[in-house]
């Protein structure tokens, strides 16, 4: 049931981002069945201005993902070799077909096998002590 619903929600379009500066906003639509009524609703959803900091590979690596992830989300992960970042660039291409540049995987992998570790406690572009529970 939850999968029929995520279906008509991204192949029905009832889903959408917030119209661009000054069009008109899109008309509501409303679908219902079994049961299940599904609204449309508007999202507005944030622009992350953050961009991978400079160094070889960075211009391959803001120019090609980007588009499906933020920099602070990709800057957060852990050390990851250099064999482990290919195999995740190789899987981004091959299995969810991002529109990854051939000629810019090697770059793109280099640069964040290049990564240094962040100490486990203190992700990167995080304040110390955001995110944390108060005890």
């Amino acid at each position: 049931m939850a999968r029929a619903i995520l279906t008509a929600l991204l192949c029905g379009g009832l889903c959408s981002t917030a119209p661009a500066h000054g069009a008109p906003p899109a008309t509501p639509a409303t679908v219902t069945g079994h049961g299940v009524t599904l609204r449309s609703v508007s999202v507005d959803l944030p622009f992350g201005k953050a961009s991978f900091p400079g160094g070889a590979g960075a211009k391959a690596v803001n120019n090609n993902c980007l588009a499906c992830h933020s920099a602070s989300m990709v800057l957060n992960q852990p050390k990851l070799s250099r064999t482990a970042w290919q195999s995740e660039v190789d899987k981004m291409v091959s299995v969810y077909k991002a529109p990854v540049t051939t000629a810019d995987v090697p770059a793109i992998v280099n640069y964040l096998s290049a990564l240094p570790a962040r100490p486990p406690s203190t992700p990167r572009n995080r304040p110390a002590g955001a995110g944390q529970r108060a005890s």
